[in-house]
C-alpha cells in the first residue's frame, strides 16, 4: 500500500490504495515514518495514486479503536520535519484529516487544480496531532489555521495557493517537483541541509 521508490538522490513515498481513497492504516504510517527515518537521499516526493491523495486515517480502524491516537502520526510528521534534504508534497488530489500532519511537515506542498483540504477534528471530536496545528498556522496564519481546524472549511486549491497552504498549483506535481529540485539534486548532500538549517 506504500510504493517505496529509490532512484539516485530521489526518495518517492507513493500511497496506492486508491480504493479506499488512500486511506491510512497503521502499517501504513509505520512503513512511511520508517522510510523517511532511514533516508539519506536528498529529496523526498510524498504522492499518491488515484484521484485523492488520502482521506486520512482508515475509518475500519478508527472504529476498531487506537489509530486516531496512535503515535506513528506524530513520529511519521516529525520523520518528515527532519528530514535532512528538500521534501515535497506533490499532492495528486484532496488532502483529509491526520493526512494533513505529513504534508504540513514537507518544505514544499505541490497540488492539483482540483485539490481540497480540510481536517474535521471539531466535528469528528478528536484533536489534531500536537504539532499539527503550529505547523498550519505558521503556514497560514492563526486565523485561517482555525478556520480549517475549528470552522471545518474545506479549502480549494486557489484559496490554499492565496493562504500560502500550497507553493504551486499544477497538474503534475510529482514531475513539477522534480523540476524545483533540480539544483538541490546537484548540489552536495552537506550544502543542502546546510541551507535548510539556516532557513
Amino acid at each position: 500500500m506504500i510504493e517505496i521508490d529509490r532512484n539516485g538522490d530521489v526518495l518517492t513515498l507513493t500511497l496506492n490504495r486508491p480504493d479506499k481513497a488512500n486511506a491510512l492504516t497503521e502499517d501504513m504510517l509505520a512503513t512511511l515514518a520508517d522510510a523517511v527515518s532511514e533516508a539519506r537521499e536528498k529529496l523526498l516526493v510524498l504522492t499518491g495514486k488515484g484521484k485523492v491523495f488520502s482521506a486520512g486515517a482508515d475509518l475500519d480502524e478508527v472504529k476498531a479503536g487506537g489509530l486516531a491516537l496512535s503515535p506513528q502520526w506524530e513520529r511519521l510528521s516529525w520523520a518528515v520535519a527532519e528530514f535532512r534534504g528538500l521534501s515535497v508534497a506533490a499532492l495528486n488530489g484532496t488532502v483529509a484529516g491526520g493526512a494533513m500532519g505529513m504534508v504540513l511537515a514537507c518544505d514544499l506542498r505541490l497540488c492539483v487544480p482540483g485539490a481540497k483540504f480540510f481536517y474535521p477534528v471539531m466535528k469528528l471530536g478528536y484533536l489534531p496531532q500536537p504539532t499539527d496545528p503550529r505547523r498550519l498556522s505558521a503556514l497560514v496564519g492563526p486565523a485561517r489555521a482555525k478556520l480549517i481546524l475549528m470552522g471545518g472549511q474545506k479549502i480549494a486549491a486557489d484559496d490554499a495557493f492565496a493562504f500560502g497552504l500550497v507553493d504551486r498549483i499544477c497538474d503534475a506535481p510529482a514531475d513539477v517537483a522534480q523540476g524545483i529540485a533540480a539544483d538541490v539534486l546537484a548540489a552536495r548532500a552537506d550544502h543542502v541541509t546546510a541551507i535548510k538549517g539556516m532557513i
